[in-house]
């Protein structure tokens, strides 16, 4: 829970500016994770700002987290772009074709690392017209 609030706090200003809705969904007890913290917040706030930078105006975006028996889901859901490009997202220096966001092409692949490297998975589900749900999945 911690470290959703953080990243949502560190992408306040973001959203403001791309006008977007940020809404926290979470239950109140949750198993405790034991990660670094510095690393796994990196990466919730990593997919928050891609999220925000990806939607339309005045989009919402959830951000939030599910027990999953021994494990804690932590997920970002949007509701804008076109899914054809997921299958290679998650590659160094993938940038999807067109898109006006400034970005190296490293924030995924560099998520995936930092959340296999706690024993976790990252992944993502998405149709079109309903928008994108990047799941992390750590060990509880």
């Amino acid at each position: 829970i911690e470290l959703i609030d953080y990243a949502v706090k560190a992408t306040q200003v973001l959203a403001e500016r791309f006008c977007c809705f940020v809404e926290v969904d979470y239950p109140e007890k949750i198993s405790k994770l034991f990660v670094d913290n510095e690393k796994i917040a990196w990466v919730i706030t990593n997919l928050l700002s891609n999220a925000i930078h990806h939607s339309p105006e005045r989009s919402r975006i959830i951000v939030g987290a599910v027990q999953r028996e021994k494990a804690v889901e932590i997920y970002v859901q949007d509701f804008g772009r076109d899914p054809r490009y997921h299958k290679s997202i998650f590659e160094r220096y993938f940038r999807v074709p067109g898109t006006k966001v400034q970005g190296s092409g490293l924030g995924l692949a560099i998520s995936k690392e930092f959340v296999e490297a706690h024993g976790g998975t990252i992944s993502v589900e998405s149709e079109i017209g309903r928008g994108s749900r990047f799941s992390i999945l750590l060990p509880a």
